[in-house]
């Protein structure tokens, strides 16, 4: 700690414990000034619920991508977010669009999709919000309702532009996300604005959470240390940070036991090659 630093509290962990957390952006056309030009887009609070619950925001635009690039991206990193925004296109998972489907952002399918699989393969920890829920079903081989109104029959998961809707969903008592919220009932309110949601489930996930209409609001899953995605926007909960709390926890975990691992293989050594004393 630089004790010369007004804005370093002594109870402030130290820099080098905190997890990278990368966070998925998006690229849209922006004015700033006297320039008009594409740019990197995330709402600043996905940066503060990252930071508030003790993680370090890396943001991941779109960009070329392979899996080679995608496995050495999260190399870098201790956990990864899959952040909301434009519908997935509905190609990947064999469908035409509805008319009230969003432009394809091929570019940001494809460099999300690989960073989800990179994540799957090295159990890296990781939060799905709302797209990143959606984007993480049809990478594992499932697919979404594109236009939930003609499902449910009215505009209550998206009110109106830049209104989100109050739901209450019903969490299985046996999810990691109930050990994550720890809370007395299995429900809970949220924040939601999605007009597409998970309508197939993908093989190897499992429903944690809907609302009462029967949406789907959260997925896990289990065969990795801490994979978990919900529809809801959780960042907008200001006072709420559990979910991010949990992702940084994992990260940590993650982070410490390939830390723990790289010093054994370090200091391990081939029997006959020990150092040997010269004295005599």
């Amino acid at each position: 700690m630089n004790a010369s630093d007004p804005n370093v509290s002594a109870t402030d962990p130290p820099v080098s414990s905190a997890p990278l957390i990368g966070i998925t952006t998006y690229l849209e056309q922006a004015q700033t000034g006297v320039w008009d030009v594409p740019a990197s887009f995330l709402p600043k609070v996905y940066l503060d619920a990252v930071t508030d619950a003790g993680g370090i925001a890396v943001l991941l635009p779109p960009q070329p991508v392979t899996r080679a690039v995608a496995a050495s991206v999260l190399a870098r990193l201790d956990g990864l977010i899959v952040s909301g925004g434009a519908d997935v296109d509905p190609g990947l998972y064999g469908q035409v669009a509805h008319p009230r489907t969003g432009r394809p952002r091929t570019d940001r399918d494809a460099w999300e999709e690989a960073l989800l699989t990179a994540a799957i393969d090295a159990e890296l920890p990781f939060l799905g919000i709302c797209r990143g829920a959606q984007l993480l079903n049809v990478a594992l081989g499932g697919t979404l309702v594109q236009h939930l109104p003609d499902l449910v029959g009215d505009d209550s998961f998206q009110p109106g532009e830049g209104v989100f809707g109050p739901k209450t969903v019903a969490i299985d008592a046996d999810s990691r996300l109930a050990a994550l919220l720890r809370q007395d009932d299995d429900e809970l309110d949220v924040h939601v604005y999605h007009h597409q949601s998970i309508d197939r489930v993908a093989d190897g996930l499992v429903v944690t959470a809907r609302t009462e209409e029967g949406v789907i609001e959260a997925v896990e899953l289990p065969t990795v240390p801490f994979g978990l995605a919900v529809q809801w926007h959780p960042e907008e909960e200001t006072a709420d940070r559990r979910l991010f709390a949990g992702l940084v926890d994992a990260a940590r975990r993650h982070r410490d036991a390939g830390t723990t691992a790289g010093l054994s293989t370090s200091t391990s050594t081939t029997p006959g090659t020990e150092s040997r004393s010269t004295a005599p």
